[in-house]
């Protein structure tokens, strides 16, 4: 298993799907118990308590996540940002796939999905803010 240190913190990857799912609810609202993540997955996912549960403990083993008991129950914080997870996934997909350069990948999601006048906005502001 790899692991990466994103802001101190060591966060053993491969983070997959469904666990990125678990912590889009967490990245959310931050200390929930495990039936409260299961609740709010429910709206999008067909998973029993006991799915969540698997893949909360796999995160806490990842160490993307930490526990805190409240009486009974655990609950559970994320120890990354998505902000500070992105980083270092976006970079490890970019150089996976385009060699590590940015230019690629832009234009491969320009041409997928297309850039809307708010996303050319901000990626001109942003080279702009490079040059300088």
């Amino acid at each position: 298993m790899t692991t990466d240190v994103i802001e101190g913190k060591i966060v053993k990857t491969k983070i997959s799907q469904s666990e990125l799912d678990v912590m889009d609810v967490l990245w959310r609202e931050p200390t929930l118990g495990a039936t409260e993540v299961a609740n709010r997955l429910a709206e999008k996912k067909d998973w029993s308590d006991r799915t969540v549960k698997t893949l909360l403990a796999r995160l806490v083993e990842k160490g993307a996540l930490s526990t805190e008991k409240d009486g009974r129950r655990f609950l559970y914080t994320p120890t990354v940002s998505r902000e500070d997870y992105a980083g270092p996934a976006t970079r490890s997909f970019a150089k996976r796939l385009f060699g590590g350069r940015a230019a690629p990948l832009v234009a491969h999601l320009a041409e997928g999905e297309g850039l809307s006048d708010e996303d050319i906005a901000e990626l001109e502001a942003l080279i702009e803010s490079l040059k300088s």
